[in-house]
């Protein structure tokens, strides 16, 4: 802060120089002086205030508040008196000539209290976030209960079952009254509500989940410097005065302005829609808006406005998030689900017809064996119940045949798999993807930080073509080694910070960064403190994907010569020098054979897995352009080799995906050496075998290719080096046109293109930029390739759970489809009322849904090859499983219905019941089978699963419940032990069956094909 009005700082600054011996009287009236200033402050800014609003703004800089710290007093520093609206205005409006009414950034930080080298003092959050805000913004509250239930209402199955309803009810109470007549229409109405809760309830149970996981994606975490101290810290922590550390792929977290940096690009689009990118300097545009995002350079920002005071905060609080989005496979289900239906409704139509036309020729009985229609005979009210009763058969197969389970069970299956997988560090940012990875046939994956730990340290350091075994500033001449300090110090993006109370410096930056520093700091003596005050930066090329390197133009302070210093890939910076030094300081000319000798040392390296980085020199006359660094005939440093070790798990990952026949390409920016030895360690090339030319490439050579060459060779390429973003994006494409199902991994702002092409974006959470996380499907928490196959297990788990209950739910729809449709037409009445379908289409279903969707993954399901892109829904194996319980369901019901009343020595109620009884036995023990779908041990694991014991016993208690104590509404009557012992024993029978089954083999042509054909 500075003082508002010249004289009283001067004032001020002649009372803090007071002696500390003054007495208590003085002390008093130091207070009473203070208190009187700032008082007379206060009002004076009132009075602006009130005259501001009536006049032009004045054209002096305006100030906003004193700070006094007299002698022995202690002040707490305010920010109450900074028209934040000002603040603001500046940055959202792009207001130089403001800006310079504040006396540019240092007069805003002075004002804030910040200094800008080292930061906020941290002790005065709690104060800065009360005056300024936190940054965060409001959400508009998640859509309630109330929502989901009106949505669930729109469904069409659903307005189907409630027309369903109405007409049951009205022909119900015209037939049996209103005390009797109520049962069946009101049944289905209690289905209907069941199915509405059940739904409403697990939509809205996802969309809090679906919150929640934002809420954990939002939390970002960025760099700031603090009492200086660089330290990660989460966006939401972020507070005004807070300086800022911006890289590549950042997202800019608040409002605020440029204090330094290079050659930063920011990419606006997601505020403005302008897809160009922004240069912002100093000089002419120092203004960062939150949202944007850092496509190039990197810089450090003083914070101005936060949360709801930036635009991004009023444009997110606006945005309601919408997680209604269909998935692929509940899309497929929908329209099968509409097909069903569509046949329902065909069937019951022809049941109308052959129904009626029986009875209006005479060819039907009432219960005493008399002919029902007689002509003229017959009344009105007669035929109107007769007619009635038609109906009412004709909407029990329309209710039958509707499978309203399947929706819900995809609902289930990805609520649930996606809450299993954030516990097997995955976090799903699209519900699709939980089913798509399933289906991948091709991962392409990165190199650092997914197959390798991403841990660096330098373990080879070669000076010339001399290897210093044991390194350190004894080693090499004074000369060669300060050039070496300035080619690490000044040519970074991390820093050193030295606790005064740990001997061990703290490094931050990227992994690369942070292992050169180390390096440098601890074998090398480099005093990172000493290193800035003897040059400055003239001018930085940061680093990119492309080139490979990064340069920076420094002037010396004590002679005021220029120096360049370049820093990169070992092969491409010694392509750009022409000497090299050796270890006593002196200049070597780099002939042919001496490049073929440090070539070779290159390669040796690469060739043990190392990261090969050089570091290059030049002195540059004065007067050279600073906007262009020169990029021949310097002197070559050194080179160094990074070791990065394979993460433990990532060969056994590998493996695991190779025997799921998914196929796995690494594409790497390192050289082809290093490239071929990482491949090779984690398994992806085999060790001891030939390399052929066509599986190991470079990303020059691949873009090189014609269209038709790239198709040719992109399936037998399993390693790609010094590939470029683009590279990548090529190889997916050329992958997706081939018909594969792509998997990406990638970390990079470079990344997100492929990420975005990919059918499976998957990004790194802990290394991963913010840019890549938010192109991808899935974001891994712990960056492990490991946690990918665990994905990969997943996705082919919800695939492999929705198609045991499409099993499960067609086996009991064809079954009752066709007994009650065979029935109808031959007897004119049906063995299994509306009420007893809907329990066993509604309660078995939904509760079958719940059961075979909390499957756990198991590991057989990598012992088959991925499903693609073209594999049907309904495989060869689920069609012969249902039919085979279906026929035999439907052979044991119709016999039963034919000829029950003789073999039981029952009358028509009991028969019904026995023909109810037996058909719901049959799906509980169906249910057994369709756990799996080739296995013939369809008991293994069912003690891990006891949710599906646990429902099985619920599905058997309400069943004995419906058949024994709810008669009137079931329409059933209770059965003796013989009875239950024989539904039980019948319906066992669909274990042998389905055991034997499994014996048939299936073609592996689609059935459907050959109908279609």
């Amino acid at each position: 802060m500075v003082g508002e009005i010249q004289p009283l700082h001067d004032i001020c600054s002649m009372m803090s120089s007071i002696s500390t011996t003054a007495s208590a009287k003085a002390k008093k009236r130091w207070r009473r002086a203070y208190l009187t200033i700032y008082f007379s402050n206060t009002m004076v800014s009132v009075a602006k205030n009130v005259i501001s609003k009536a006049l032009p703004v004045s054209k002096f800089p305006t100030y906003s508040v004193i700070e006094i710290n007299p002698q022995n007093v202690s002040i707490d520093h305010h920010f109450y008196d900074i028209d934040q609206t000002k603040l603001i205005n500046t940055v959202q409006n792009k207001d130089l000539e403001g800006l310079q009414r504040f006396d540019g950034v240092k007069g805003l930080a002075k004002a804030l209290d910040t200094d800008l080298e080292n930061g906020i003092n941290g002790q005065d959050l709690n104060e800065r976030t009360t005056v300024f805000g936190s940054n965060t913004y409001e959400k508009p509250p998640p859509n309630g209960l109330f929502y989901f239930v009106v949505e669930a209402f729109k469904d069409v199955t659903i307005l189907i079952l409630m027309g369903c309803a109405a007409l049951s009810l009205g022909f119900g109470i015209k037939e049996d009254g209103i005390k009797d007549g109520w049962y069946e229409g009101g049944s289905i109405l209690l289905a209907v509500f069941l199915v509405i809760v059940v739904s409403a309830v697990s939509n809205f149970r996802q969309e809090k989940q679906f919150d929640n996981l934002t809420k954990i994606s939002n939390n970002i975490k960025i760099d700031v410097v603090r009492e200086g101290r660089r330290q990660k810290i989460s966006i939401f922590d972020i507070v005004v005065g807070d300086v800022v550390v911006l890289n590549v792929g950042d997202q800019i977290p608040a409002d605020g302005l440029f204090i330094d940096g290079h050659s930063l690009l920011v990419d606006e689009s997601s505020m403005t829609g302008e897809s160009e990118q922004i240069e912002v300097n100093a000089i002419s545009n120092p203004f960062l808006i939150s949202g944007a995002k850092v496509a190039d350079g990197h810089c450090r920002m003083l914070v101005l406005s936060v949360g709801m005071n930036t635009a991004w905060g009023k444009m997110m609080s606006s945005i309601t998030g919408d997680n209604n989005e269909q998935t692929p496979l509940q899309s497929r289900l929908n329209k099968l689900t509409s097909s069903i239906g569509k046949v329902g409704l065909a069937v019951a139509f022809l049941v109308l017809v052959v129904m009626l036309i029986r009875y209006f020729t005479g060819n039907t009985e009432d219960e005493n064996g008399k002919r029902e229609y007689n002509g003229k005979h017959t009344s009105v009210n007669e035929i109107l119940d007769s007619v009635t009763g038609i109906f009412s058969a004709a909407v029990t197969i329309v209710v039958v045949a509707i499978p309203e389970g399947l929706p819900l069970a995809v609902t289930l299956t990805l609520a649930y798999s996606m809450k299993r997988m954030m516990g097997d560090q995955a976090m799903v940012r699209k519900l699709s993807a939980c089913e798509t990875t399933g289906s991948a046939t091709v991962i392409c994956t990165d190199k650092t930080g997914t197959l390798t730990m991403n841990q660096m340290t330098v373990t080879k350091f070669w000076l010339g073509l001399e290897f210093i075994e044991q390194y350190s500033s004894n080693s090499i001449a004074q000369k060669v080694l300060e050039l070496l300090h300035e080619a690490v110090g000044f040519n970074t993006t991390g820093t050193v910070f030295k606790h005064t109370s740990r001997l061990v410096p703290e490094y931050s930056g990227s992994p690369t960064e942070k292992a050169i520093l180390s390096w440098a700091v601890e074998d090398l003596d480099m005093d990172m403190e000493k290193l800035k005050q003897s040059s400055t930066v003239l001018h930085v090329e940061t680093f990119n994907s492309k080139k490979k390197r990064s340069g920076v133009l420094i002037r010396k302070t004590n002679d005021n010569s220029i120096h360049v210093h370049w820093k990169g890939a070992a092969e491409m910076v010694l392509a750009m020098c022409s000497k090299y030094y050796n270890s006593n300081g002196c200049k070597m000319i780099i002939d042919n054979d001496s490049r073929t000798q440090l070539e070779n040392i290159i390669e040796g390296m690469a060739a043990s897995s190392l990261r090969c980085i050089a570091f290059a020199h030049k002195k540059v006359l004065e007067g050279t352009d600073y906007q262009t660094l020169p990029e021949e005939g310097l002197t070559l440093l050194g080179i160094v080799g990074l070791k990065d070790p394979c993460r433990p798990g990532s060969k056994k990952a590998i493996e695991t995906c190779k025997f799921a026949g998914v196929q796995i390409k690494m594409i790497t920016g390192d050289n082809v050496f290093t490239a071929k030895a990482i491949a090779t360690e984690c398994g992806i090339l085999e060790p001891g075998q030939e390399v052929c030319e066509e599986e190991v490439v470079e990303g020059v050579q691949f873009r090189n290719f014609t269209d038709e060459e790239q198709m040719q060779k992109v399936e037998k390429i399993r390693v790609m080096a010094r590939s470029s973003p683009f590279d990548k994006l090529l190889m997916v494409k050329c992958l997706k046109q081939k018909g594969h199902v792509v998997a990406v991994t990638g970390d990079g702002t470079n990344d997100s293109p492929a990420l975005k092409e990919a059918d499976i974006g998957l990004s790194m959470g802990i290394q991963g930029m913010e840019v890549a996380k938010q192109s991808s499907d899935i974001v891994i928490l712990d960056d492990d390739i490991a946690s990918v196959s665990t994905v990969l297990m997943w996705g082919r788990c919800v695939y492999n759970n929705i198609q045991k209950f499409i099993q499960f739910q067609l086996t009991v729809n064809v079954a009752a489809l066709v007994i009650n449709f065979i029935a109808a037409v031959t007897s004119g009445g049906v063995p299994l009322t509306a009420v007893q379908l809907l329990w066993v289409n509604l309660i078995m279903d939904t509760l079958g849904a719940l059961a075979l969707a909390t499957e756990r993954p198991t590991k057989e399901l990598l012992n088959k090859p991925p499903v693609g892109r073209v594999e049907p829904l309904i495989t060869n194996i689920m069609w012969r499983n249902l039919f085979a319980q279906a026929v035999f369901q439907i052979t044991v019901l119709l016999t039963f219905q034919f000829k029950g009343k003789t073999i039981f020595n029952v009358n028509e109620r009991v028969k019904n019941t026995i023909i109810f009884n037996t058909f719901v036995l049959c799906q509980v023990f169906n249910e057994f089978n369709s756990r799996k779908l080739e296995k013939r041990n369809i008991f293994e694991g069912i003690h891990k699963n006891r949710l599906f014991v646990g429902i099985i016993g619920v599905t058997t208690i309400l069943q004995i419940v419906m058949v024994e104590f709810l008669k009137n509404f079931a329409d059933t009557e209770r059965l003796n032990g013989v009875q239950w012992g024989i539904c039980v024993g019948i319906a066992a029978l669909s274990w042998p069956i389905g055991w034997f089954m499994k014996l048939i083999p299936v073609p592996d042509k689609p059935f459907l094909s050959y109908i279609r054909h």
